[in-house]
């Protein structure tokens, strides 16, 4: 069961809520942004439903509303940000700027980001640079969750891969994936629905299949041992790039100690996207291959889609009828409402 809302007022809703907390004003905008943004294009378990654990370990001390952050040059593009135990999402938007500035003097720009936490969907730091011209690698990695390929259990997290490229008159092209088969995000909203997931999708303890979320101890990697090298890569590329802790001994974002900082990794490559040839051939490019695409032989009732296709229909579709958010999670900011004295927005059913 779901409750819908304007997305306009939950928006406002997660503002209030992180400014009660103290946040900053990056901190406020970024995290309402990303992670409204991502309930929006229909990914939820990216989205509004980690607000109350956010807002937890922010009064914790987990997170840090109010990071002091520092960036270190070794060569002139390549920038290393300490996030000081930033919301993730805030940490990206600190390093996106940075990218940018960067790769508008250089052409291209790499900002490693270290002593971060969860940085929610990576697509929605990623399409903030993109919606601006830029091509965008983002990249994080994560605590232990998917299951080592003829392993028993995890090694690698969920390691996220994404990219954003700018199109002319319509949102990016953004592929924004984990390298496992479903988020672990999603396993936790599936215990919050009471769904079951599909073989071969989570596994026990024990390492073997199973459609119990409640039951899930890891997750299996997409494509098999490709998922798995995947992995691999984005941990090279955050963890190893920074010098911060890697695979199994990165901390659980749900069995940690809130009192803890993380000290996740993430990893932005931005380049303009004129580099080769001009913005304007570039973006018509971008328009020959996303039509050619989407005109391909389709099967019956269904047709090709590019990635971010399918989410900017849930745009589309959710600014009209709402934003669905699962009861529990309603009720989780309700408690956060009462406690700050702020009111909770009208559900539009």
């Amino acid at each position: 069961m779901y409750n819908y809302f304007e997305n306009s007022k939950l928006i406002a809703l997660c503002k209030d809520l992180l400014q009660a907390s103290g946040c900053d004003e990056l901190t406020t905008n970024s995290v309402a942004e990303g992670l409204c943004e991502a309930s929006l294009r229909g990914v939820d378990s990216h989205g509004i439903r980690l607000l109350p654990h956010y807002l937890n370990s922010l009064d914790s001390g987990r997170k840090n509303g109010t990071p002091k952050f520092s960036f270190t040059y070794k060569y002139p593009s390549i920038a290393k940000l300490n996030a000081d135990n930033a919301v993730g999402l805030a940490a990206g938007r600190a390093a996106i700027n940075e990218g940018m500035r960067l790769a508008d003097e250089y052409g291209i720009s790499a900002i490693s980001v270290h002593n971060s936490s969860h940085p929610a969907a990576m697509a929605s730091t990623a399409l903030f640079a993109a919606r601006k011209g830029y091509l965008v690698f983002a990249y994080t990695n994560a605590d232990a969750l998917v299951l080592s390929e003829n392993g028993t259990r995890p090694f690698f997290g969920t390691n996220p891969v994404c990219f954003a490229a700018p199109r002319r008159k319509e949102e990016p092209f953004c592929l924004d994936m984990a390298v496992s088969k479903i988020p672990w995000n999603k396993v936790l909203l599936a215990k919050n629905t009471g769904e079951t997931l599909p073989d071969q999708v989570i596994a026990d303890k024990y390492g073997q299949s199973t459609n119990d979320p409640i039951e899930a101890s890891s997750l299996y990697a997409t494509g098999g041992y490709k998922g798995f090298g995947l992995a691999a890569m984005v941990e090279i590329l955050c963890g190893v790039f920074s010098a911060g802790p890697i695979g199994r001994e990165l901390k659980s974002m749900y069995g940690a100690p809130m009192d803890k900082g993380r000290d996740l990794s993430q990893m932005y490559v931005l380049m303009k996207c004129d580099g080769a040839v001009s913005e304007s051939l570039f973006l018509d490019r971008m328009s020959d291959l996303s039509d050619m695409v989407r005109s391909e032989p389709s099967q019956e009732g269904k047709k090709v889609m590019l990635p971010n296709d399918p989410q900017i229909e849930n745009m589309k579709k959710r600014l009209g009828s709402g934003v669905p958010i699962d009861l529990i999670t309603v009720e989780q900011l309700s408690e956060k409402t009462s406690e700050f004295n702020l009111k909770m927005p009208e559900a539009l059913n």
